[in-house]
């Protein structure tokens, strides 16, 4: 159904083009995760329900929905990161790469450095600058030498838009930095072990507009090199840095679209009545 006139969200216009695909390029364009019939449970209580979906190689994919729908808990299912609530379960299936994420032979470990999380509230570590992003590189002893080290430390720094903040303070600690500012430090952490995927849960809902817009620029300029899949409660940042966004509701994935279909001729009633402000 197309959205009746006047319907559709006013929002302003996208400081960002959304990409423009030629035809048939979406059909060619490679799958990063494919999830299929995905159930998920606490204990008894079932929170996801037969979610199917496909992400694209080098997309933002943006969640939406009203709060508790399941959009969080789904992000957490493309990491694992649910994998430490007691009495969780999961039923279906969840490709990366075409391989089974949650097949008995996954080693976790590995699939958190594919598959990078920067979370709603900023947590750097009590460590300095160069620290915070040297730790994951440390850890998984990608440097070949100090000064590999360092090069990959400003190369993390540089692709999260914060080099020429930070450059000359390194040493000192993350924890004096803005709130924006450890924001890109967090995702410039997760960018250092080189993933192949960036989740982002609600990244700026805690930042003044003129940090989240810095963020939202660094997400559109992520998607050269990462897939992003971002949860938001703002519409109007979803229609600014997505590619596709995909709809939640009470624990089901009710639609996904093109970004631009989505919030001007939506397929579902549900969908409409969400993006107009009738529920949520």
């Amino acid at each position: 159904m197309t959205a009746k006139s006047g319907q559709a969200m006013a929002f302003e216009k996208p400081k960002f083009d959304i990409a423009e695909r030629s035809q048939g390029e979406t059909a060619k364009q490679e799958n990063t995760i494919v999830v299929r019939d995905l159930d998920f449970f606490y204990g008894s209580s079932q929170a996801l329900h037969k979610i199917t979906l496909d992400i694209r190689n080098r997309e933002v994919m943006a969640f939406i929905g009203p709060s508790g729908c399941g959009k969080s808990t789904f992000l957490r299912t493309l990491n694992r990161m649910n994998d430490t609530v007691a009495g969780t379960r999961v039923e279906g299936t969840v490709l990366i790469d075409d391989v089974d994420i949650y097949a008995s032979r996954t080693d976790v470990v590995s699939l958190r450095r594919k598959v990078g999380m920067v979370f709603q509230k900023s947590n750097p570590f009590p460590k300095s600058i160069f620290e915070n992003v040297a730790y994951g590189i440390r850890i998984n002893r990608m440097a070949r030498s100090n000064a590999d080290l360092e090069s990959r430390v400003e190369r993390a720094l540089s692709d999260a838009a914060l080099w020429d903040e930070v450059k000359d303070r390194l040493k000192t600690s993350a924890f004096g930095l803005s709130g924006g500012q450890q924001q890109r430090l967090c995702i410039a952490r997760a960018m250092a072990v080189e993933p192949e995927v960036i989740l982002m849960d609600e990244p700026a809902s805690a930042l003044d507009p003129i940090a989240t817009q810095k963020i939202e620029e660094l997400i559109v300029k992520l998607k050269e090199k990462y897939t992003i899949v971002i949860v938001t409660h703002n519409m109007q940042q979803a229609a600014r840095v997505s590619d596709r966004t995909s709809f939640f509701l009470l624990g089901k994935l009710i639609e996904t679209n093109p970004t631009r279909k989505m919030f001007t001729s939506p397929d579902e009633k549900m969908t409409e009545d969400y993006i107009t402000g009738r529920f949520g």
